[in-house]
């Protein structure tokens, strides 16, 4: 499972997500808590992606797999790439949709049973002064439109997927499931819309600046990471927080993120698992 956010205020885009990857299969359950999950799509570009849902297409994990989109993103056919200069963040979700159902069409065997997969990509557009965030799906083996989730118009957004439970308590004040509860006992769409409404939690400003939207995108993750590690079962929301930021002035950078490997033993690796 996984716990990822992306928030969206004025100044940046900040997306954070845990580390923890749940591999099924007939005859066992594993999690691991060393994968990769928050993305830099175009080095020197303002893009940022972050996964969450399936671990992985067959053998290749979409850690892997989200490199290999960005090699065709940078040096990939006419119709696979981008010009640094003049592209939309809708181009790069388009070709990631592309990209990413074509790679799911090529799992053999085809997954069964449910399952999804969300890609979410947040970035500048290279006329663009405020940041998008768009994301596709592939649920139970349909390829869903790509979605505009939040548009250079909006002023503030906190998206979030994978474990939502706790988040969704957090910010919304009500476990998400409670909904499905109500209208099976016959409580009115503008009753649950009223519902939502009183119980928000208004925790982000879009003058927010970017440490402080950085911090509220850790907390998030952190939180569903212990509330995950309390509940019985695995732990399938766990790891270390990886974090990354774009703005319009300083692009991408990271925040937070884990090595597999010592730095101190690789002095000349400055940009490793990016």
């Amino acid at each position: 499972m996984t716990a990822c956010v992306a928030i969206k205020v004025h100044d940046c885009l900040v997306f954070a997500a845990d580390s923890a990857v749940t591999l099924r299969s007939p005859t066992s359950f594993n999690v691991y808590n060393h994968g990769y999950k928050v993305f830099n799509l175009y080095k020197g570009l303002p893009i940022v992606a972050m996964t969450a849902g399936m671990g992985n297409f067959g053998a290749a994990s979409i850690s892997t797999l989200a490199k290999d989109f960005r090699i065709t993103l940078t040096r990939g056919s006419a119709a696979e790439c981008i010009d640094r200069r003049n592209y939309t963040m809708k181009e790069v979700a388009t070709k990631a949709r592309c990209f990413f159902s074509k790679k799911y069409g090529e799992i053999d065997p085809p997954p069964s049973g449910a399952h999804s997969f969300e890609f979410w990509i947040g970035g500048y557009g290279s006329n663009e002064l405020l940041g998008e965030i768009w994301k596709l799906e592939i649920r139970d083996g349909i390829v869903m439109d790509i979605d505009q989730i939040a548009s250079a118009a909006t002023e503030n957004k906190i998206c979030w997927g994978g474990q939502v439970n706790v988040i969704s308590r957090i910010l919304l004040g009500i476990d998400p499931n409670i909904f499905h509860d109500l209208q099976n006992i016959g409580i009115a769409e503008s009753d649950l819309q009223t519902i939502r409404d009183r119980n928000q939690t208004p925790l982000l400003e879009s003058s927010m600046p970017v440490q402080d939207a950085v911090d509220l995108a850790d907390f998030l993750v952190y939180a569903a990471k212990r509330y995950s590690a309390f509940l019985p079962g695995a732990a399938v929301v766990g790891g270390e927080t990886d974090i990354a930021t774009v703005t319009r002035h300083e692009g991408f950078k990271w925040i937070q993120r884990k090595h597999f490997y010592h730095s101190h033993l690789n002095p000349m690796e400055t940009d490793h698992v990016s």
